[in-house]
């Protein structure tokens, strides 16, 4: 039998809490680093950013998707709010692997090299759901609302019309970065649907069937996220709805194939039981093996 035991020794509790310690000291560190960097190169990572609203602006014939600044200290605040994103983007890698150089001591080999995939696939999960909102779903919002713009006219000589007041946007520096920052968070938590769900079904805590059986209350759960999570317009909402739902199902799949090579390895160490598992999947089994009547 393959040796499962822990590689480290037990340590008292007070060398596991300055273990702690020291770790969650070199990640606070590693953010600030990370921190301080993207400010020092705020102005482009928010030109960035506003991409996607000056393409949407441009195919409306805007040449100038210049953002105003309301308040006298917003363009600080704008800068602190992309060095705070910037940071743990640039950041998180070093703290996700400082979270695994504390608990891997605690773990078997085999619960190793079961939790290290997710804790890899996490973070790329994230930045394809935080790239998904920038690049699809950002412009097709950003395109939305400024469909409520109107063009002014003027009364001249030659029209008896009316003047119409126009409605232009002049979009606010921090409103719009808030905007698009929770368009990508939101995304990018969604995308870890299929991982939470996998490793969950890998510690036996959900089964396929299970995940299957309350997809009816799964749907509208996700009908409520999107409500929450996205401005008040369709499109967003309905991208939203069936990307998650697309993960759920694809989280069903995943959960299904974790559990067949559970069985598929308990069978080939003698512990799973076929006889066993007929009668439990039917109870109206007598003792000879032959299906009860109803």
């Amino acid at each position: 039998m393959a040796d499962d035991s822990i590689d480290d020794s037990a340590a008292p509790l007070i060398e596991h809490l300055a273990e702690l310690r020291t770790r969650l000291i070199h990640s606070v560190l590693a953010f600030i680093v990370g921190m301080v960097i993207c400010f020092t190169v705020w102005n482009p990572i928010f030109d960035f950013l506003t991409h996607p609203l000056c393409s949407a602006m441009a195919v409306r014939g805007h040449s100038d998707c210049g953002l105003i600044l309301i308040k006298l200290q917003e363009g600080f605040f704008v800068a602190i709010s992309i060095s705070l994103l910037g940071g743990l983007v640039l950041s998180f890698p070093y703290i996700s692997y400082q979270m695994w150089r504390f608990v891997a001591p605690g773990l078997y080999k085999s619960e190793k090299g079961a939790f290290l995939p997710f804790l890899v696939a996490s973070p790329f999960m994230f930045f394809l759901g935080a790239s998904f909102a920038f690049y699809v779903v950002t412009p097709l919002a950003f395109d939305f609302f400024l469909g409520f713009q109107q063009a002014g006219s003027v009364l001249t000589g030659e029209t008896d019309g009316n003047a119409v007041a126009g409605i232009a946007f002049q979009g606010s520096a921090q409103e719009y970065l808030s905007l698009t920052i929770k368009f990508i968070v939101a995304f990018g938590l969604c995308f870890q649907l299929p991982v939470l769900l996998t490793l969950m079904g890998k510690a036996g805590l959900v089964s396929a069937d299970g995940l299957g059986g309350v997809r009816k209350y799964a749907v509208v759960a996700i009908l409520v996220l999107a409500a929450l999570v996205t401005p008040p317009d369709v499109i967003t909402q309905v991208i939203l709805f069936v990307v998650v739902y697309g993960l759920y199902e694809i989280s069903i799949f995943l959960v299904r194939r974790v559990e067949r090579k559970r069985e598929a390895q308990l069978r080939a160490e003698g512990y799973y039981d076929d006889e066993m598992e007929a009668e439990l999947d039917d109870p109206l089994a007598d003792e000879s093996g032959e299906e009860g009547k109803p």
